[in-house]
């Protein structure tokens, strides 16, 4: 098997269950690989620092029988201030790679992301995979940058000729591991629940981008995890079709999301919750700069998963914050004081 990207977030968790409950060669390709520091003396698992851009790679990494591309830009600060390079990492790398599996005859299992559902409202319903109208922002907005580019890079599979493809739409993942501190190990502003992690660990208030009205479901990576061994066990009937994995369970606003993880963290670090600040409202556009747009509510409909997989997520939301906060609490801590 190759792992693109088997040192982010969500691969780092992938990697490490494939060597504990496979005896799987694992051929893992990533920029980075500090969260994978313990396998690099594996005998099962060959690291190589690089990506998606370099045409030897990607030629060895098609020779594997399975593929799953991680690898992204996908941050929205990163959407705004560098839209050509997003779109490159979310279009033109992974086209390129489904080009080699498609003469190869590789198994791309290629991650995209809930983001392509686009504009959603605040009374959008069942986000499906197969029926749900898309609508986009102006391509002024540079928000919709890696939605625009994840977008097409999924009808590129779908018409590419001779390719077996299954994509995956995470809905929300969430786990120790995720993104980063500012100042600390990346810079900009990484997605929400790192960056209201950030805030609380350093003291300060977590920001509302808009008054933190629009609603997301959160899904323990533990269960991201555990989906894909569902496929890799079920590939005849995952393969030629989109999945949303999600836990429609864990819906909230993200207003209701700070006020959770401000009591979680009180609890994790034996004070009053009125000692940890209050979370405050900003405009999206002061946070994050011109053409900053939202998507006001993602509730995946998970039953095509369930139907053709036997999967459903099942983490629910307070393990999910509390496990995500315990790690950043634990791996941060010192580098904040």
């Amino acid at each position: 098997m190759a792992l693109v990207g088997c040192g982010g977030f969500i691969g780092s968790h992938l990697l490490s269950a494939i060597l504990e409950r496979t005896q799987w060669r694992v051929f893992g390709v990533d920029l980075d690989s500090y969260r994978i520091q313990e396998h690099l003396s594996n005998d099962r698992f060959e690291f190589v620092c690089a990506d998606l851009s370099e045409p030897s790679v990607v030629k060895r990494i098609a020779q594997y029988p399975v593929v799953v591309n991680l690898a992204a830009i996908c941050t929205p600060s990163r959407y705004m201030a560098e839209a050509a390079t997003v779109i490159r990492s979310n279009y033109d790398h992974p086209a390129r790679l489904a080009d080699a599996c498609a003469k190869s005859g590789s198994w791309l299992i290629h991650f995209s992301t809930s983001e392509i559902y686009g504009k959603t409202s605040a009374e959008s319903g069942l986000l499906d995979e197969d029926s749900t109208e898309i609508t986009l922002g102006p391509v002024p907005a540079s928000r919709w940058s890696y939605a625009t580019a994840k977008l097409l890079t999924e009808r590129y599979l779908f018409a590419l000729e001779n390719l077996c493809w299954t994509v995956v739409r995470p809905f929300n993942f969430v786990g120790p591991y995720m993104d980063f501190m500012p100042g600390v190990d990346g810079e900009g502003i990484p997605r929400v629940l790192a960056n209201f992690s950030t805030a609380l660990v350093r003291g300060e208030t977590m920001k509302l981008v808009n008054g933190g009205l629009a609603k997301r479901s959160f899904t323990s990576v533990h269960d991201a995890v555990d989906f894909m061994f569902c496929l890799f066990r079920n590939g005849d009937q995952g393969i030629g079709q989109a999945f949303n994995i999600g836990n429609p369970d864990n819906e909230l606003t993200i207003a209701e999301l700070a006020g959770k993880m401000r009591s979680i963290y009180a609890g994790i670090k034996g004070v009053g919750v009125e000692t940890v600040p209050q979370p405050v409202a900003v405009s999206g556009e002061e946070y994050y700069g011109k053409g900053y747009e939202d998507s006001l509510r993602r509730m995946p409909s998970v039953a095509k998963a369930e139907r053709l997989l036997g999967f459903k997520a099942a983490t629910p939301l307070e393990v999910v914050l509390k496990e995500s906060l315990s790690w950043f609490v634990d791996h941060y801590q010192i580098a904040a004081e």
